[in-house]
């Protein structure tokens, strides 16, 4: 175990000297009590290391979100760490939540003598034949030494990562940091045969609390130094140049005519060093430049693409040598103009949602002002740019645009009712069917065949004719979508031969005030 630097775990280490240096002593009650008080402070700041380290890897996350290509593997092995530390004081709290049981348990949080506290406290039997003979003390020793290399591993893993500065002399001194692990001062012991009989052997169970704490806060402290070490690698290679590429960022590619075209031009650099001396010209016009951003703007008054020619002159800061980079830029100028269309088709359908784009060239759609009248209509917005147009009455709606600059104009747009559905059986709207099939029918449909909205109709009634081989025609009314006991026993006799006619059959469709009459159908029986 290597010597903190820190002056809290300096602190926490020479308190466990004291302690294990009191077990040699007659234990008195208060020094029971002590330790006690020893673990409750060390888990007060096992508590602040655990939101210390939460706010260490939020602010990785928040810095890895920049370019998650580049430092992506950075969070994953953050991820890693955090994970075995918990495994590892999870693993901790059980062990000693397994001595407690056999001990008797804990004292209630209200007793009046020793609240929350293990009623075993005094037990060394416990302690010594679960951690020394069963020889749990040495797989807890396992696991603190695996866990210290498991966290040097998960970093050096990532030695030579483009975009950091992890190498060997850096992960030495992180190793330095990692203060789990586990002391070899038992080999000075004569009468020790390993770590786990020196640190256990005949220990009271009061005393294992403030040292199981230590290790959790030992973990803790060395997830901390790897976050902490993680989270500094984060742009930290310092930054060479190597190439020079003009840039030139339009606040608009695309103009009205008459407008000011505005556009900031810069090298594409991101060390300091890279804009002094810099200067940019513009189709041969020097332009200022501040913090290495040059503003270009221009007025243009005919339509078209415009073309300009950037120079940027820099002194590269690796070579010394003046440089020239040249490329051209362009943008296209129109007049503003402005187009309606139904996303569906050029109609608009009662009882239905009609989804209607507006479009205005060099307009924002928040300057836009956007109307219907006629046929009943009502406008909702429904995205950018988007409305969602309802009818009511057939005849033509109008819808009217203007702002931002734009003449008003208005579009016309057919209002008409949903197309009559078909009647039909099974898929079928009449011709020869057999018993069995007709037989099994429940009752007559009505489909929106090859309509682009979602619409569904109703069949509200409909007179059934029954015409028997050499036998009088049998009539029935209908006045529902599904065979009535009437109908379903006319249906029933069905055999070779007969035939059936459904006429006057109705429908009602969204929008409907009334039904309306659709197709006959007639079916012979084979």
């Amino acid at each position: 175990m290597s010597i903190p630097k820190e002056p809290r775990q300096l602190m926490i280490n020479i308190m466990y000297l004291v302690l294990t240096a009191m077990l040699a002593l007659n234990v008195s009650a208060k020094i029971i009590n002590a330790f006690f008080v020893i673990d409750k402070g060390i888990k007060g700041t096992n508590a602040v290391i655990e939101s210390s380290n939460e706010l260490v890897l939020r602010g990785l996350e928040a810095s890895v979100q920049q370019d998650p290509a580049k430092y992506g593997k950075l969070l994953e092995t953050a991820g890693q760490v955090q994970k075995l530390s918990r495994e590892f004081n999870s693993y901790v709290a059980d062990l000693l939540k397994e001595m407690v049981d056999a001990s008797g348990g804990m004292y209630p949080d209200d007793d009046a003598h020793h609240p929350g506290q293990p009623k075993g406290y005094k037990n060394k039997d416990v302690t010594t034949r679960l951690l020394v003979t069963e020889g749990k003390g040495s797989d807890l020793e396992k696991r603190i030494t695996g866990a210290r290399q498991q966290l040097v591993s998960m970093v050096t893993a990532l030695k030579g990562m483009p975009g950091t500065q992890i190498n060997d002399e850096t992960l030495a001194n992180l190793q330095k940091s990692i203060t789990l692990g586990v002391s070899e001062d038992w080999k000075r012991d004569k009468k020790s045969d390993n770590w786990a009989h020196f640190t256990f052997n005949q220990m009271p169970l009061a005393s294992i609390f403030p040292l199981f704490s230590k290790f959790q806060n030992d973990m803790k402290s060395s997830e901390a130094a790897v976050l902490n070490y993680l989270a500094s690698q984060v742009g930290a290679t310092a930054f060479k140049v190597d190439d020079f590429i003009p840039i030139s960022s339009a606040v608009k590619s695309y103009i009205i005519a008459g407008e000011e075209y505005q556009s900031e031009i810069t090298i594409g650099a991101s060390s300091k060093s890279v804009y002094e001396n810099m200067s940019v010209n513009v189709n041969g016009s020097s332009v200022r430049v501040e913090n290495g951003i040059a503003k270009f703007t221009e007025r243009p008054s005919a339509t078209g693409v415009r073309k300009y020619n950037v120079a940027i002159s820099i002194t590269n800061p690796t070579t010394g040598e003046r440089q020239t980079y040249t490329k051209e830029f362009e943008y296209e100028v129109g007049r503003r103009s402005v187009a309606v269309a139904a996303e569906k088709m050029n109609v608009f359908y009662i009882g239905v949602d009609n989804p209607v784009a507006v479009s205005a060239a060099g307009v924002s759609s928040n300057e836009l002002r956007v109307s219907g009248s006629g046929g009943g209509i009502r406008l909702r917005p429904n995205g950018t740019g988007k409305y969602i147009a309802t009818v009511s009455e057939p005849g033509t709606a109008k819808i009217s645009v203007s702002g931002g600059g734009l003449t008003a104009s208005t579009f016309d747009f057919r209002v008409k009712r949903i197309p009559d559905p078909q009647a039909r059986l099974s898929g079928s709207a009449g011709g020869p069917m057999g018993s069995g099939e007709f037989k099994a029918q429940g009752g007559v449909g009505a489909f929106l065949d090859n309509f682009d909205f979602e619409a569904t109709c109703q069949v509200v009634g409909f007179n059934l004719s029954y015409q028997a081989k050499r036998q009088d025609l049998v009539e029935v009314n209908n006045p529902s979508a599904r065979f009535t006991d009437a109908a379903q026993r006319l249906i029933q006799q069905a055999k070779p031969g007969d035939a059936y006619y459904f006429d006057n059959i109705r429908a009602k469709c969204p929008g409907d005030n009334a039904s309306r009459q659709i197709n006959s159908m007639v079916f012979k029986i084979r």
